[in-house]
């Protein structure tokens, strides 16, 4: 009995990990960005909204999870079974936003790396510096290197974040607490809010590589259990770290009355005042290094799994072996990079409005990436013990109705006000 239930937590310590890593990808603009604002601007009266995305997401990020456990192969191939088309489409839409990713991210990190070093260089030359550091490390440390730095990284910032926000609790004025009228709402921000919350649909193909990656790094395939617990663990990391971040916004900054500045530099040096008014400037140093490395996680994260991710698409499509996908890979960096780096010197004094449009395109994508995820799931290749519960299914079909609706109230405002 002692053995089997060794046997079953070595198991799994070694599927903890492309959860993890998820959660690393998502943690970052979604959360110290769009977040904090919502807390500045709307106190907690946008907390629902972040509870309600996070809860309508679950069950597209949960399908790639169990999908790719159960079948042992990854999403993308999931996709290519439900139609060629459902996999081009896919391609198309990560690719489109990749790019823009990239650059959101790594603006965001150089912003707050501009803070480390103040003056020294541009926000554009520091997106560059980033990008170079986050390819190099890529090349030499591979995925067992990802998964172990997001692992530290993310335990660092939430602790942090934790005792900011229980600090502030403390000195927070009644204002923090009102609520603000429907009336006074931003919908478009609203839907740039849930945009990214916890993270783009598109990404749930994602952790179905890193899985293929940490097998072979541990020699273990996890039991669709053990998979399910790691997703499971990072989804919830997510969410807990997003409402951390919204009300630090509201406590902090709205309670002040301050407000959210839009280039990268002011707002990283904002962010951080708003960790130091809670905990005092001793904590300057501490919270600034948690934040980039938080930022820093996910740029390097995003910089990975977009090519993985399109690289491993072109080899479903062409039927190919491996022999090509690390190419693949590298050329897809080389273009996504490159690209994020020219949106960033033009938009590196617009942060916020390049922020909104790229989790609006995200939010406005998702339900059709949401109803491939669902498609996956009545594949005739899914074990019979694999299918979600009933519940789940349920869920998946209340969400892919709440992101059309919403995408729909959306475009026709967007319309009739052009």
């Amino acid at each position: 009995m002692a053995n089997s239930s060794t046997r079953s937590r070595g198991g799994l310590l070694k599927a903890i990990g492309p959860g993890i890593v998820f959660a690393g990808a998502a943690i970052g603009v979604s959360h110290l960005v769009q977040s904090t604002r919502a807390g500045a601007g709307y106190g907690f009266t946008l907390l629902w909204a972040v509870l309600a995305i996070n809860f309508i997401k679950y069950p597209f990020f949960e399908f790639g999870q169990r999908y790719a456990s159960s079948t042992g192969e990854t999403l993308l191939g999931g996709y290519r079974r439900v139609g060629k088309w459902a996999l081009i489409l896919f391609a198309i839409i990560s690719f489109g936003s990749g790019i823009p990713t990239v650059a959101v991210v790594t603006l965001v990190t150089a912003g707050l790396a501009a803070n480390v070093l103040s003056g020294a260089l541009s926000v554009t030359l520091w997106a560059v510096l980033v990008v170079c550091v986050c390819l190099g490390l890529l090349a030499l440390g591979g995925y067992p290197w990802l998964d172990k730095l997001v692992k530290v990284m993310m335990v660092f910032l939430a602790v942090s974040t934790a005792v900011a926000v229980i600090a502030a609790i403390g000195k927070a004025s009644p204002r923090a607490f009102e609520f603000v009228p429907v009336s006074n709402w931003s919908f478009p921000f609203l839907i740039a809010l849930m945009g990214w919350m916890p993270t783009p649909v598109d990404i749930a193909a994602w952790p179905s590589l890193w899985m293929k990656e940490r097998a072979l790094q541990t020699g273990y395939r996890p039991t669709m259990r053990e998979s399910l617990f790691d997703f499971n663990l990072g989804y919830f990391a997510t969410t807990v770290m997003a409402i951390m971040f919204v009300s630090l916004g509201a406590l902090v900054m709205y309670a002040s009355g301050a407000e959210v500045e839009t280039k990268a530099v002011p707002f990283a040096a904002q962010l951080i005042s708003m960790y130091t008014d809670a905990l005092g400037d001793w904590s300057r140093p501490l919270i600034l290094t948690a934040a980039l490395t938080c930022m820093f996680s996910t740029t390097i994260t995003v910089i990975d799994g977009y090519p993985r991710v399109l690289a491993e698409s072109v080899r479903v499509l062409r039927g190919d072996d491996e022999t090509n996908v690390r190419a693949w890979y590298w050329v897809l960096i080389v273009l996504l990079c490159g690209g994020a780096i020219g949106i960033i010197a033009y938009f590196s004094s617009k942060m916020t409005l390049l922020v909104d449009f790229v989790t609006i395109l995200a939010f406005l994508s998702a339900p059709v990436l949401a109803y491939i995820n669902h498609r996956t799931m009545t594949l005739p290749n899914l074990p019979a013990d694999a299918a979600p519960p009933k519940w789940l299914r349920i869920l998946s079909v209340v969400g892919m109705v709440f992101l059309l609706c919403f995408s729909g109230i959306y475009l026709y405002q967007f319309l009739t006000r052009a």
